[in-house]
């Protein structure tokens, strides 16, 4: 992760606006993941709580700032390795008053102490091994409130290896479609080097395991999906 790291720190500054010709379902595929996390951070807010959201491997905060900008009065802790994405999020959510705070740490560090409403996050968890998702994936859940959510917006791997080089044949025709040059998708292709996605099954049978309820994939369109759990309601007297 720390190599990764330095690869995002030294395109922070555009990362952002490469990001929906990077993404070619941009919109569906964060608009799901703020779809999804929104619905406990309004009831936290209903019940006169101010809503939690951690946001793993946060980069430049563009899902954090979506989030803020659906349910406003939320507040964000964002982690992610990379010190120059923190930098660049905090400096959009301070010019939007967004109550915050940064974290430079790896997602295989311990979380930032606490409960949240929603633990999410968008294209990182791909980064870590399959025994580091579970890992995380058992720490995110650990770390919500009763009812909260965890939504991971996610670049995944297909089922089978020729359904996984048809993801790339089709991403690639997309993106140029979009406009992105050689030398973007070179350097695209240069960050996914360090890549380690895995299917959507098996992410969402990790959740079910680390206890998480009403699993699903909420969103997908080859390569980008987006799945979650909910952590399961208070018992009586909890």
């Amino acid at each position: 992760m720390h190599v990764a790291a330095a690869a995002f720190n030294a395109v922070a500054g555009t990362y952002d606006g490469a990001r929906r010709r990077l993404v070619p379902c941009f919109d569906a595929f964060y608009g799901t993941a703020v779809e999804v996390a929104a619905s406990p951070l309004r009831a936290a807010l209903a019940s006169g709580r101010t809503p939690e959201v951690l946001d793993l491997g946060a980069g430049t905060g563009l899902l954090s700032l979506l989030l803020a900008a659906t349910v406003p009065g939320v507040r964000l802790t964002l982690v992610d390795a990379a010190p120059a994405m923190l930098a660049v999020a905090a400096d959009h959510l301070d010019s939007r008053g967004v109550p915050h705070r940064t974290v430079h740490a790896d997602l295989s560090d311990p979380l930032p102490a606490g409960r949240h409403d929603a633990v999410v996050s968008a294209l990182a968890i791909h980064h870590l091994d399959d025994d580091g998702k579970r890992d995380l994936y058992r720490r995110a859940a650990d770390a919500l409130v009763p009812g909260g959510v965890f939504v991971n917006a996610e670049q995944v791997a297909g089922p089978t290896l020729a359904l996984n080089r048809r993801y790339d044949e089709v991403w690639t025709d997309q993106i140029t479609a979009l406009g992105s040059d050689a030398d973007e998708i070179a350097a695209s292709r240069a960050r996914m080097r360090y890549d380690r996605p895995a299917s959507v099954a098996d992410q969402c049978r990790w959740l079910g395991e680390a206890g998480l309820v009403d699993v699903d994939c909420f969103f997908k369109q080859w390569r980008f999906a987006v799945f979650g759990g909910r952590r399961e309601d208070a018992t009586p007297g909890e």
